[in-house]
């Protein structure tokens, strides 16, 4: 696949304590298969699906051993820049921007309400090169308890259009580039669990929703909503038995009415 669009969700990683067990985990759950190990960055480790890489997985940096999260990172056509307008936005950078050999170029930030996520460059490294298809990256939205910082802040920094759900039991906002709709937010409700930190929860595509749940169950994860039939797919969302949390989805197993969205001014 070619580069995504700046601002698009291009790549996808996750640091584990216990990197073979997280290979066993989710090449059972999602049919993942691993290259090997990169002593130079870190141990990274990419995953595929027939031949195509569709995220990695790399061992903590010192200090982070307890705290196993996906995140996902946003195109940029220059981290430099898109590092400054995180800045300016009231965002916090963790990490760079740094440039990965050849590559491309990364920086890790944080937004004003605490969630974590990535910036990507791309150089020889383009980023997924499947999405949408069983095993690969398919959707991602941001989940967080002060969902107005959010709302503020991505589109400031990648341009994005807001569309907000009507409808008064959920707080649901897409975020649009161009006629594409690139990530969500979903305010965290009150009996979320208090200790999972605000986050980026991130989809990966499934031949059959409750076919990955059963295996992710017996292989040791924790079913945490669903299986759940909506509009855009089946869907269920899970803990590794790191902890992280991911969610999969049938996308060929729609039903009901598409939501309402309108938008934001």
């Amino acid at each position: 696949m070619a580069a995504q669009p700046e601002g698009a969700p291009c790549w996808a990683d996750a640091m584990f304590s216990d990197v073979e067990a997280a290979k066993r985990f989710y090449g059972e759950v999602l049919g993942w298969t691993f290259g090997e190990a990169s002593s130079e960055y870190g141990n990274y480790t990419e995953a595929y699906v027939d031949g195509k890489a569709v995220a990695a997985i790399v061992p903590p940096m010192p200090g982070q051993e307890d705290q196993p999260q996906w995140c996902l990172y946003f195109a940029s056509d220059d981290a430099e820049t898109t590092a400054g307008r995180i800045r300016a936005n009231g965002g916090e950078l963790l990490m760079g921007p740094m440039q990965v050999d050849d590559f491309g170029t990364m920086c890790l930030a944080r937004d004003p309400g605490g969630v974590v996520f990535g910036v990507w460059q791309a150089g020889r490294h383009e980023g997924f090169q499947a999405m949408a298809e069983p095993g690969a990256y398919c959707w991602a939205e941001v989940f967080t308890r002060e969902p107005a910082k959010s709302d503020a802040f991505f589109p400031a920094v990648f341009s994005y259009r807001a569309k907000r759900m009507e409808d008064a039991q959920v707080d649901f906002r897409v975020f649009d580039l161009g006629d594409r709709s690139v990530l969500g937010r979903m305010k965290m409700a009150e009996d979320f669990p208090p200790e999972v930190p605000p986050h980026i929860n991130v989809y990966f595509t499934v031949a059959d929703c409750d076919e990955a749940v059963s295996r992710a169950t017996e292989a040791g994860g924790t079913l945490r909503v669903g299986p759940m039939d909506t509009p855009f797919g089946r869907f269920a969302t899970l803990s590794d038995p790191q902890g992280a949390y991911f969610s999969v989805i049938d996308v060929t197993a729609t039903r009901g009415e598409m939501p309402t969205l309108t938008d934001v001014s």
